[in-house]
């Protein structure tokens, strides 16, 4: 089984004024829903079951789907509408959801890209980890990733402010990668135990950072183009990245 969880709860602050009055998950890009963009990537990419998080306007996303017949896949919703989980805890609380055999890939609703969903999905089944998207790009706000010479997760470094984040010492030192993250990444069933040790509500990039010490955490270093959809003037770009991008070429049979 192929299955993800859409991180859709978010409260959508840099899109205001649309977030005003609906979830940043329903905000459209070429007159469809950023959620339907990528549960459509998904079920193009072979995934059987989506589990989307909600919070913000989150009956609004419920009535969506169900509008849609869950788009003729297993959706499932994870409801966080009492309390934003954050990204570790999104995936915390979804786990029953989900089938503990199989790994989950965790997605951004607010992020396109045209990675290889499915190479990104079989390294994780590889290598019995958790792997996060990286590229060689550059990050505008100066936080980076730190992966050693084997692309295993090694820290975080603010290169900006020098602040660094390790469980190693000498994390600078070992470190031959810095690389931004891509909000993209896939957790193997193997380290769902560890999540049960964490509270209700957490950064999933505070639990890799922490965890790569005694599991492995491994980068997957690929060439693709990435947009955050999450802001404002990134909007009309995005239009502009689904017209040139075969991975978001699906053909869509309702606008509901």
């Amino acid at each position: 089984m192929k299955q993800a969880l859409l991180l859709a709860a978010g409260l959508g602050t840099r899109l205001k004024p649309l977030t005003n009055t609906t979830p940043k998950a329903l905000v459209r890009v070429g007159g469809f829903a950023l959620l339907e963009h990528n549960i459509r990537r998904l079920q193009t990419a072979g995934f059987d079951r989506i589990v989307v998080n909600i919070h913000h306007f989150g009956e609004q996303i419920i009535d969506f789907l169900d509008a849609h017949s869950n788009f003729g896949i297993d959706i499932r919703i994870s409801d966080e509408r009492e309390q934003l989980l954050d990204t570790g805890g999104a995936l915390k609380k979804a786990l029953p959801l989900f089938d503990n055999d199989s790994p989950v890939l965790i997605h951004n609703v607010d992020i396109f890209s045209d990675i290889d969903l499915n190479s990104l999905f079989s390294s994780a089944v590889d290598k019995r980890s958790a792997v996060l998207a990286i590229s060689r790009r550059t990050s505008a706000s100066g936080r980076y990733l730190l992966f050693d010479e084997q692309l295993r997760l090694a820290g975080w470094t603010n290169v900006a402010t020098g602040e660094v984040r390790s469980p190693y010492p000498d994390a600078l030192e070992r470190a031959t990668l810095k690389a931004p993250f891509a909000g993209i990444h896939v957790v193997h069933p193997d380290l769902f135990p560890l999540l049960s040790e964490w509270p209700d509500r957490f950064s999933i990039i505070d639990f890799y950072l922490r965890t790569c010490r005694q599991a492995c955490i491994y980068g997957y270093l690929s060439n693709f183009n990435l947009l955050d959809v999450g802001k404002l003037d990134s909007l009309l770009e995005a239009e502009r990245f689904l017209q040139e991008h075969d991975a978001y070429s699906t053909t869509r049979t309702s606008d509901i």
